[in-house]
């Protein structure tokens, strides 16, 4: 059934797999309203541990322990709710107290960085994610873009592109101290043409994640998908955030 295609890795298909797929029904199913208050109680959680690796940095922590712990914490976790999505309303939690320390950190080191070239460039960059995100939402609820197959099916791929290239870029710094693509880390105008797509891109990936949750309820998803529902929407909006960041350093250097 295609219309439960995503382009975000965590809610696709095969997540939904031995759920609603199976005609499994508990008789207490996911909802709209569910999921979102879920995603809300997920995102304040992280935001408290994101509070807590800001303060941390500014004490003078050293914020790569934290930021290693959230990546890596929160990839294990991701991974184990992958295959065991009826844990997701223990397993989010965690993983959204992990990825505020990732956030956190990040966020701290970038504020620190442009602290005098460009004071309140995290604000700036939360401030444009949160209306990203309405104007996506108001998008998609009034049917101005259409989540079609073949809308998913070049979104999905072109995430999965972006992510390997990341990846492939990761490890060739971390392990063979070589850049791979520096133009997209550079503030140049292929590197900020570069930052405006996967921008998009991110955003783009909240219409197939919010077609998700309404497909999900739709086709009455057990209760505890709404967890990881909520779970794939903040890997998202936290994607999205990221990227924000990442462009406004890169056009405050031009």
């Amino acid at each position: 059934m295609s219309l439960f295609k995503s382009g975000n890795p965590t809610l696709k298909e095969s997540a939904y797999e031995g759920t609603i797929f199976a005609g499994i029904s508990t008789g207490d199913e996911m909802t709209i309203r569910g999921t979102m208050n879920k995603f809300g109680f997920l995102f304040l959680m992280m935001m408290g541990t994101t509070l807590f690796a800001w303060s941390n940095f500014y004490k003078g922590g050293n914020p790569m322990p934290l930021m290693l712990i959230g990546v890596f914490g929160g990839l294990a976790l991701a991974l184990l709710m992958s295959f065991k999505k009826q844990w997701s309303p223990y397993i989010a939690p965690a993983f959204a107290l992990l990825e505020g320390l990732f956030v956190g950190s990040v966020s701290a080191y970038y504020d620190y960085a442009f602290r005098t070239s460009y004071p309140g460039i995290v604000m700036q960059a939360v401030g444009l994610t949160l209306v990203v995100a309405m104007v996506m939402y108001v998008l998609y609820k009034t049917r101005i873009i259409k989540v079609t197959q073949k809308f998913r099916s070049v979104i999905t791929i072109a995430t999965i592109s972006i992510a390997v290239f990341y990846l492939i870029q990761w490890i060739a710094f971390s392990i063979f101290k070589t850049t791979i693509g520096a133009f997209t880390m550079a503030s140049t105008p292929l590197g900020i043409g570069f930052s405006v797509v996967v921008v998009c891109l991110a955003a783009l990936n909240l219409l197939l994640d919010f077609d998700m949750i309404e497909k999900g309820a739709e086709k009455k998803a057990p209760k505890f998908m709404e967890w990881y529902s909520a779970f794939g929407l903040l890997v998202t909006l936290v994607w999205l955030y990221l990227e924000i960041l990442r462009l406004l350093s890169k056009l405050k250097d031009r």
